[in-house]
């Protein structure tokens, strides 16, 4: 009977396989944790480190998240450097992880007949691209109308409809962003009207505590909305300087280590009985300079803490 000598390169590729096997045990069973909610990375978090779109799931599955939400323009960029997105597809679901939204900035809002004819182009390549991985939705902020204070609801509304309508053909659904910076659908009530009006079985929106700052909305707004509403939220935190009218996004910081109420957000999240997804969403330059896999695992930490909390007091 032989023997074979386990090689150092062969002794640490079974360590990482059995790391990575356990974060996605516990990715899949966040219940173990008495966490109501799934947790997923978007990479804009991790963004500065330029890593690829497959390191980004290896890191999230490490951290020991349930969910990633990628950037399209990482998509496309894997696909142009040779990269298969099945082969995406199948890392992602062998790390454990969803991918429950993603997102892109088609312009399907804008008032120029050609410009939206061609955002909506943009949107449905972006749905295909979130498809072929798994995805179920797509965010669809208001780009290309951010400086636009006079575009009527109504129309939007309108708009906002054509996008969903595209999205059943394409099984992906767009979920109305509130971006507290732009002049228009900058504030929840606003993006709230716009996906009731829609009509459409599958409108939703797709909010963010710091654009609920930003915008001015507030947070005690989405005790109005059901959770069917708010499928997926973009959690993260904000000093208290600078002010409002000059904070960025850069100024984003860990669940926990600002001023927003998270723990009355969390609690009237779970009254209205959602079990959604909490997406870290961070922009920090700060953070962009730090070994990902730690700011990864940090923000994970804060945001359960900060569940936590909120279900203890």
């Amino acid at each position: 009977m032989t023997t074979r000598r386990l090689t150092r390169r062969a002794a640490l590729q079974t360590l990482a396989a059995a790391g990575l096997a356990a974060g996605a045990s516990a990715a899949q069973n966040p219940a173990a944790n008495n966490d109501p909610f799934t947790y997923s990375l978007n990479t804009s978090t991790i963004r500065g480190q330029k890593l690829s779109i497959v390191q980004e799931v290896a890191i999230a599955a490490r951290a020991g998240y349930q969910a990633i939400e990628p950037w399209i323009d990482e998509l496309e960029r894997h696909v142009r450097q040779g990269g298969t997105l099945r082969d995406l597809d199948r890392r992602i679901r062998d790390a454990g992880l969803r991918v429950e939204s993603a997102i892109a900035f088609p312009e399907w809002i804008v008032d120029d007949e050609g410009r939206r004819k061609k955002g909506l182009e943009s949107a449905r390549r972006a749905m295909d691209l979130v498809r072929q991985i798994g995805g179920r939705r797509l965010a669809a902020p208001p780009a290309g109308a951010t400086n636009q204070a006079d575009l009527p609801l109504a129309r939007a509304t309108e708009r906002y409809r054509a996008l969903l309508e595209l999205g059943d053909k394409m099984a992906v659904t767009p979920m109305v962003e509130v971006w507290g910076f732009s002049r228009s659908l900058s504030r929840l009530g606003e993006c709230a009207q716009v996906a009731i009006e829609a009509g459409h079985p599958r409108a939703c929106v797709l909010a963010d505590v710091y654009h609920l700052y930003k915008g001015g909305s507030g947070f005690g707004g989405v005790r109005l909305l059901s959770a069917a509403a708010l499928p997926v939220i973009h959690i993260n935190d904000y000093p208290a300087k600078p002010p409002r009218a000059t904070i960025t996004d850069a100024h984003r910081v860990y669940p926990g280590d600002g001023v927003a109420p998270l723990r009355q957000f969390l609690r009237d999240l779970r009254a209205l009985g959602f079990r959604g997804v909490l997406s870290l969403e961070l922009f920090n330059r700060e953070y962009w300079t730090q070994d990902a896999l730690t700011v990864a695992r940090t923000g994970l930490d804060h945001m359960r803490a900060v569940v936590k909390a909120s279900a203890s007091s």
